[in-house]
């Protein structure tokens, strides 16, 4: 594949993430505190979780490793802050989130298998193909110095935020309650704010269109899904901080 095609196929992805944008705002994507059987047959959260997040390392490495182009240590760097971030997501994450009994319906599994695909065929196909981007010079870039940071900061505020989460129920509670520190104090998702934060770093330094395509995903997919749990977060609580914005800190 040559690398306009893959440009092409990357300017397409995006445009499905702008149409696909406003539908996401109208409709209450089934995660979480939302999955409801009316969406079909449902499957074990925390086993969902493994199903619709390991195609994305799986099919990122197949189309890397049978890239026929060279593969300098930059493009090998890009490759591990991939397979580092979903090592938690797929294999780490599953196993802290205490959601015993609680289900996710295989239609988003299904479909989140058919998103990682695509994401991990067009990056893969990119550092496998087209890496010798990465190679003199590219640990002393500025698309490196800056986003590396940027990626890093994300991931933090990513991982932090979960373990807020993760700890708002003692053993054996069930429930919701009010989440608060770190950047709980100035949104309600501030995982989501770090994931976004940690993709926007990646393509950054990345500078491809495939990167930025799954960066333009990341913010068209998450944001409709934090501006639901704000709503709900709303409703739920009476006493909900009415100052807290949804998923930018002091914006929205």
């Amino acid at each position: 594949m040559t690398g306009h095609t893959l440009n092409i196929l990357a300017l397409i992805w995006i445009a499905v993430a702008l149409i696909t944008l406003p539908f996401l705002l109208r409709i209450t994507q089934p995660y979480g505190r939302h999955a409801s059987k009316k969406w079909g047959p449902m499957l074990s959260n925390s086993l969902g979780w493994v199903i619709q997040e390991l195609p994305s390392p799986l099919f990122l490495s197949l189309f890397f490793f049978m890239g026929t182009g060279e593969k300098p240590a930059g493009a090998w760097f890009l490759w591990g802050l991939w397979m580092l971030h979903y090592l938690n997501r797929t294999l780490i994450y599953p196993l802290r989130i205490r959601t015993r009994g609680k289900k996710i319906p295989m239609l988003i599994v299904l479909s989140a298998i058919c998103f990682n695909f695509v994401n991990g065929y067009l990056n893969g196909c990119y550092l496998g193909n087209f890496g010798m981007a990465y190679g003199e010079g590219f640990f002393s870039s500025a698309q490196f110095l800056i986003g590396l940071p940027v990626f890093i900061i994300g991931a933090v505020i990513n991982n932090y935020s979960d373990t807020l989460l993760i700890n708002l129920r003692k053993p054996g509670e069930t429930g919701y309650k009010i989440p608060v520190g770190g950047l709980f104090k100035y949104i309600s998702c501030p995982n989501h704010f770090g994931e976004i934060v940690e993709w926007l770093g990646f393509a950054i330094m990345a500078m491809s269109l495939p990167a930025w395509s799954f960066a333009i995903w990341t913010i068209c997919n998450l944001i409709p899904r934090t501006l639901d749990n704000h709503k709900w977060y709303l409703q739920k609580f009476p006493d909900y901080p009415k100052e807290r914005k949804a998923v930018i800190p002091f914006v929205l």
